[in-house]
């Protein structure tokens, strides 16, 4: 019953914080560290990609019939003064393949941070002060809309994507929503291609990581394949189904929160979190 409530709570921590600025890995290692989970067991490596993708799936069920109507008008766009390069699905994948090279490239960097909690630490600190003053400066978008963006707009998003994989606790959604402000965006645009954006994103993260999770290669002998029990399977099914709801739950809140509200609430979350994670660690407790 322990690892049951174990991996509901850890479902709910990943289904709260994939799509919130203020960082699920950083939030999921703090979560293990004080429960005392060993990051180098197989399955529980395992389990936190599961989660992930129990997350990452919640965004096309509640854009679906956005996205359908994305693929519907492609490529002249709803209003029909959009290109072959200018659409926004094609947008969210140029953006990606501007994240996604640097970050195939800087992957020993990025294995060398992944559970270094300081990183993630002043990562969140130094993220909230950022959001809070893009959040107060940016204040008059230039682009309304999704369907506005233009090419360079979004290559400076996936641009600055890449800092949320090399420094753990920036938080990817962070990143391109503060990106998007900076770039003449309004709130509600810059979180929705940060959605848009996460899906292949993490997608191939997602995958990228189970690949190596099963299949090491000679010089990641801690990553030993997975060989489960019916116990551990039902483990990895609760978690995935309790992130899947939950996050499908925060997207749709979030959305509605940003049309009325700023980010200065997260940024200030993300300022004390990582303040106390440093005192923590200060101190030895972590």
């Amino acid at each position: 019953m322990h690892d049951f409530l174990l991996s509901v709570f850890l479902g709910i921590v990943e289904g709260l914080t994939e799509f919130l600025p203020v960082s699920s890995t950083a939030h999921l290692r703090i979560a293990e560290a004080l429960l005392k989970i060993d990051l180098h067991d197989g399955f529980w490596k395992m389990y936190t990609i599961v989660i992930q993708l129990g997350a990452i799936l919640a965004l096309p069920v509640y854009f679906r019939e956005r996205i359908l109507n994305l693929l519907r008008t492609f490529p002249k766009g709803e209003r029909g003064d959009r290109t072959i390069l200018t659409h926004p699905l094609s947008l969210t994948l140029i953006a990606f393949v501007v994240t996604a090279v640097p970050a195939w490239v800087l992957t020993k960097q990025i294995g060398k941070n992944l559970e270094n909690l300081w990183v993630m630490a002043w990562a969140l600190f130094i993220g909230g002060i950022i959001m809070w003053v893009v959040d107060a400066v940016f204040t008059r978008p230039r682009v309304g809309h999704m369907e506005e963006m233009s090419l360079l707009q979004a290559v400076w998003i996936g641009a600055a994507q890449i800092l949320s994989a090399i420094f753990p606790g920036t938080s990817r959604s962070m990143s391109t929503i503060a990106a998007g402000q900076v770039a003449g965006m309004s709130r509600p645009a810059a979180l929705e291609f940060s959605f848009f954006l996460s899906m292949p994103t993490m997608l191939v993260a997602t995958a990228y990581d189970f690949v190596k999770t099963v299949m090491p290669s000679r010089d990641e002998a801690n990553l030993a394949p997975v060989t489960m029990n019916g116990h551990e399977w039902i483990i990895l099914a609760i978690g995935f189904v309790v992130s899947f709801f939950v996050a499908l739950g925060v997207v749709a809140w979030f959305m509605h929160w940003v049309r009325a509200r700023g980010f200065v609430p997260f940024a200030l979350y993300r300022i004390v979190l990582g303040i106390g994670i440093l005192i923590l660690l200060v101190r030895g407790m972590i």
